[in-house]
């Protein structure tokens, strides 16, 4: 297939294929009249790749799964490289929740105080503190 019907099958531009291409991710294979060509794998690469931004992968985090599917394993995450990407991803996400965690805390804490300070007050005190 061309690259129009790829990007079409993929849900994406014709411009985001020719970035992936440009970064490694995409295979660049011309045929004799110089038209880009793909075929199959190359939508299960793409929809592996948009999966993974879709979790809050960068691009470059998707480089080890799209070798992995190139090198024949058909989920693109049981190689060493993959699962390497996996852990370091969920210790990324474990220290955002543990942010929010302490945010949420704060706001709470904050609520609290503002309520209390409404209670036998005449009128409400706008204020915060840190």
């Amino acid at each position: 297939m061309r690259i129009g019907e790829l990007a079409a099958r993929a849900g994406t531009t014709t411009r985001t294929l020719r970035y992936y291409e440009s970064r490694g991710l995409l295979p660049a294979r011309r045929s004799g009249n110089g038209y880009r060509t793909y075929d199959e794998d190359d939508v299960r690469l793409l929809e592996q790749i948009r999966t993974l931004q879709d979790f809050g992968f960068d691009l470059e985090e998707t480089r080890p799964f799209v070798e992995c599917l190139r090198s024949g394993h058909p989920e693109g995450d049981s190689c060493p490289a993959s699962l390497a990407v996996y852990r370091r991803k969920l210790t990324e996400l474990d220290a955002l929740i543990g942010e929010l965690a302490a945010v949420r805390d704060q706001v709470g804490a904050q609520l609290v105080r503002a309520e209390a300070a409404l209670d036998g007050s005449p009128e409400p005190r706008c204020e915060l503190t840190g």
